[in-house]
């Protein structure tokens, strides 16, 4: 009787423990279940997370070639423009030569010479001599008769380089641009710092807005006159102690081949005498010759252009001197560098009666030869040491 009163009473625990452990192993399932689920939900975020990285590196990246693009556009324009130019001005001159040799030719081909013509040709060229004397200011009228000595200052920097005094100041301020291209100016109080060992401390550094390229830079009057570095030929007007850019302009016909055949980063060579700023270079259409440009250095507007009959296979520098071009030339391994063309804007040089003039006591090459008018040196970049050529000179024969 006791027996089957406890098992009557056993059973029904049984029963409800049996039915909690499935309730139990039902909840597990449940949380096991949700927990699977989170993980899952979390990967999805994570993957969407990483999907939107990528999408937002695509767009930086898009970004930067569509901004690339605008910038080589705006390349393309100033160098377009600079070409409209340069075939205007070839255009000109063709026109003037089509004319020209019109009005002295017959119909049927003979050339007869009309002493009216003549005369109004002889005319025309007295009174562009006349404007171009009165431009140049004419009683300039000595030329460079020889190099008489050499002084090595330094030797710092690059193999390429340009250093100079500004002729148009009283100060007495050393600049120095290393290197072919750079945007950094040093500029020393006097030589005497700029010859000390730390020489670079006690400068003061001015950084350009954009570098320049090759070495054919010139400072007048307070102004940087450069070659913009990956432009064609755009030339940047720079205020050094302002430290911005005042004016800019493009030079016709020039940029597309070097200045000089050995000194090839130098596609536009910037040049200071007595009558302001010039500019050298070289164009295909002559042959390579040398080409002159007289710049108004306040306005930034070409004065007059002249192609020379210098040309600029192995020349490797050259400089203005009183309305004239002297262009240095060199053997491409180096050696004694020699001023062998000269060309007088004014013609008041006879150039194949000037004698070959050699540089003294020095092997080697130059990246660089200034003019400068104040001292009537030559301020020299020589494989990397900073030169200073004396001048003998005389009258203009």
């Amino acid at each position: 009787m006791v027996v089957l009163k406890l098992r009557f009473l056993l059973v029904p625990f049984l029963t409800s423990i049996m039915g909690a452990a499935q309730y139990m192993m039902q909840d597990a399932a449940l949380m096991n279940y949700i927990d699977r689920r989170f993980l899952a939900l979390e990967k999805r975020l994570e993957r969407c997370n990483q999907d939107i990285l990528d999408y937002v590196e695509e767009f930086r990246d898009f970004s930067k070639m569509v901004l690339s693009r605008l910038a080589g556009l705006n390349n393309y324009k100033a160098e377009v423009k600079s070409e409209v130019e340069n075939l205007l001005t070839r255009i000109e001159r063709a026109q003037r030569d089509i004319d020209y040799f019109g009005s002295v030719t017959d119909s049927n081909t003979c050339i007869e010479v009309h002493e009216d013509l003549v005369k109004q040709q002889l005319f025309e060229e007295a009174e562009e001599q006349k404007k171009l004397k009165l431009m140049l200011n004419a009683s300039c009228d000595y030329m460079l008769a020889g190099i008489k000595s050499l002084k090595v200052v330094k030797k710092t920097g690059d193999k390429h380089g340009s250093w100079m005094k500004d002729p148009g100041k009283k100060h007495a301020k050393i600049y120095l641009l290393n290197g072919s291209v750079n945007d950094i100016i040093f500029e020393f109080s006097n030589i005497m710092t700029f010859m000390e060992s730390n020489h670079t401390l006690k400068a003061r550094r001015v950084t350009l807005p954009f570098p320049w390229e090759g070495t054919g830079h010139i400072i007048y009057q307070g102004f940087l006159f450069y070659h913009k570095y990956g432009s064609l030929n755009e030339i940047i007007k720079f205020n050094i102690q302002k430290r911005n850019i005042t004016d800019q302009m493009l030079l016709p016909g020039a940029g597309r081949i070097p200045a000089y055949q050995l000194s090839p980063s130098t596609k536009i060579d910037l040049a200071i005498d007595e009558q302001g700023l010039w500019a050298i270079h070289a164009e295909p259409e002559t042959g390579g010759n040398i080409v002159i440009t007289k710049i108004n250095h306040i306005t930034m507007a070409v004065e007059h252009t002249w192609d020379t009959s210098c040309n600029s296979k192995d020349a490797e520098a050259a400089f203005m001197a009183c309305n004239t071009l002297y262009v240095v030339y060199n053997f491409p391994s180096g050696g004694t560098s020699r001023i062998q063309c000269v060309y007088d804007v004014l013609g008041a040089v006879n150039t194949y009666e000037i004698p070959v003039l050699h540089f003294p006591k020095r092997q080697g090459s130059h990246s660089t030869i200034h003019y400068n008018p104040k001292e009537k040196q030559l301020f020299a970049w020589g494989d990397g040491s900073q030169i200073i050529y004396k001048l003998h000179t005389k009258q203009k024969v």
